[in-house]
């Protein structure tokens, strides 16, 4: 797969206690990225945090513990971006989304 100069980089941010149904809601993102075949996808776990209810998430905290931010970062060209919003609006609750245009520099091994 190669992927344009120009692109779009798309950030959730959401916690770890966030589900769908049974299942962490950053999976089943993750997973519907890889569905729609993306470029690739990653899940970064903070260690401290807050958000749109200023509550604070820290892992120093043991019972808050449960509940770190994260971030998931999905890089692809704007349709694909566009599509995958489309299709998991339906899976999100509260979170902060945000998107920006990024230039691809390089993506995959040398040579390909």
């Amino acid at each position: 797969m190669r992927l344009p100069k120009d692109a779009q980089l798309l950030r959730i941010y959401l916690g770890e206690g966030d589900k769908i149904g049974h299942r962490p809601l950053y999976e089943a993102l993750v997973m519907k990225a890889r569905e729609m075949h993306l470029a690739g996808a990653t899940v970064l776990r903070g260690p401290m945090g807050f958000g749109y209810t200023s509550r604070v998430h820290t892992a120093k905290i043991l019972r808050l513990s449960e509940d770190l931010p994260l971030v998931i970062e999905l890089v692809d060209t704007e349709d694909k971006i566009q599509a995958f919003l489309a299709a998991v609006e339906p899976m999100m609750g509260t979170g902060l989304v945000t998107l920006e245009k990024v230039q691809v520099l390089r993506y995959g091994a040398a040579g390909d």
